[in-house]
Order: structure tokens, then C-alpha cells, then sequence
């Protein structure tokens, strides 16, 4: 690799962490940037998944506050994030990439408008707020959305958002926290089955995953001083514009 792209990729990873930490999508910069330094796109994805997973631990650890009494909660959902990472990461290795990229805008355009009407849904959701169907469909959704999150990543964080608002916390501080601890498990699962298959480019993770981990404590301190309704509006933000530039790319 020359200067010029190292000098780019590790941008990318700072800001990659940075964003992931805030509200997800960090893949939109970091996945085409591998893609321009010359990796296939199965490796840009395990490469990409393997440089970001420790900015989301890292930006959990900033988040730890928001985390106390809340890991017998959510352990079981650790689990289904396990299961589902690894099994989206199979489906890369073995179906072809293109359908389901072409379905990845739609998915997320819809869950940042889970997210923007996320008071509404709640409201609508009390029931399930008050019986033990909530644990059942937040493992359930936070499983199916590890699998798209094993399969390619971009805008998990925004899914993942609209999920705890629904099923785990109101408070989106609290479901951020949730979110990054989610991701880096799921990330840290899909990575482990990347490198496995062969599918990891080591020099570019020696650059962007140091840029990550410190994007995420950055990312995790910024988004701790933006209001809750701020917050949920900024992952809204990046959800519609991580569905746009998809749309236009494929």
C-alpha cells in the first residue's frame, strides 16, 4: 500500500468507529475504501467487519454507565447475536452477494423509519412493553438482524436502534449502549468466521482497526452529550442517507 492509502483507509476507520458508536453504518466508509485498494468484495467485507468489531466494544466500554444492571437482561440476546452473525456470515460464503445487496437499502430506509416513529410504536407496543413476550421478540429480531448484520453490516446499528427502542429501553442513551455492546459481539462473531474462511486482508485491518477503536471512544463521549431525541433523529439521518447512496450504488 502507498502513503495515500493508508492515510485514507485509517481515516475511514476513525470515522467508521466514530460513526458506529453514534448511531451505526461506520461500512459505508470503510467497505468502499477496501473496495478501492484493490480487495474482492467477500474479502472487503470480512476485512471491514474484522478492522470495525473493536470500535463497538470500545465505545460500550465509554457506555458502561448506561450498562449496569442490565447484562442478565441482555446475555440472552448476546446469544441470538452470536448465532445470527455467524449464520449471515455463511450466507456470504456460500450464495451469491448480489441479492441480497439489492435488498440492503430497503432494509435499512425501513428501520430508520422505525426509528423516527419509535415514541408512536411503543405506544402502539404497550402490551408487549408488560408481559414476557418482550424478551421472546427482542432475542427473536436482535437474531434476524444479526444475520443481515453477518451478511454485510451497513446501517446494523440503525436496525439494531429501532429494536431496543422497541423491545429493550425507551431511552435511546440506553439503547445506544445496548447497540454497541450488540454489534461488537455480533461483529467480533462474524470476524472470527472471516478469518476462518480465509477471507481477511491483515495489513488493511492493521490500519483501520486502531483508528476504530479510538473513533468509538470519541464516537461514544459525542454521542453521551446529544439529547435522546437528538440522537434518535441523527441515526434517522444516517439510516436515509445509508439507504440512499446504497440505492444509487447498486
Amino acid at each position: 500500500m502507498d502513503i495515500g492509502t493508508i492515510a485514507l483507509l485509517a481515516l475511514a476507520g476513525f470515522l467508521g468507529g466514530l460513526i458506529n458508536a453514534v448511531v451505526g453504518s461506520g461500512t459505508l466508509l470503510v467497505y468502499p475504501m477496501l473496495l478501492a485498494a484493490g480487495l474482492s468484495p467477500i474479502s472487503a467485507n470480512g476485512t471491514n467487519t474484522t478492522g470495525l468489531c473493536l470500535g463497538n466494544f470500545a465505545a460500550a466500554w465509554t457506555y458502561r454507565s448506561y450498562l449496569r444492571g442490565r447484562w442478565k437482561q441482555l446475555a440472552p440476546a448476546f446469544i441470538f447475536a452470536v448465532i445470527g452473525s455467524a449464520g449471515g456470515v455463511l450466507l456470504v460464503l456460500s450464495f451469491p452477494e448480489r441479492v441480497f445487496v439489492l435488498l440492503v437499502p430497503w432494509l435499512i430506509l425501513g428501520a430508520a423509519l422505525l426509528v423516527a416513529f419509535q415514541p408512536l410504536l411503543r405506544r402502539r407496543m404497550k402490551v408487549l412493553s408488560t408481559n414476557n413476550q418482550r424478551p421472546v421478540a427482542l432475542n427473536t429480531s436482535v437474531g434476524v438482524c444479526s444475520i443481515y448484520a453477518g451478511y454485510f453490516g451497513a446501517g446494523q446499528g440503525v436496525i439494531y436502534m429501532a429494536i431496543l427502542g422497541a423491545f429493550y429501553d425507551s431511552d435511546t442513551q440506553a439503547a445506544n449502549a445496548a447497540k454497541n455492546v450488540l454489534a461488537g459481539v455480533g461483529n467480533v462473531t462474524a470476524a472470527l468466521v472471516f478469518i476462518i474462511a480465509g477471507r481477511v486482508y491483515w495489513p488493511d485491518v492493521a490500519v483501520v482497526m486502531p483508528l476504530a477503536i479510538i473513533g468509538g471512544v470519541v464516537g461514544a463521549k459525542l454521542a453521551q452529550r446529544m439529547s435522546s431525541g437528538l440522537l434518535r433523529w441523527a441515526v434517522v439521518a444516517v439510516g436515509v442517507v445509508a439507504s440512499v447512496v446504497l440505492l444509487v450504488t447498486t
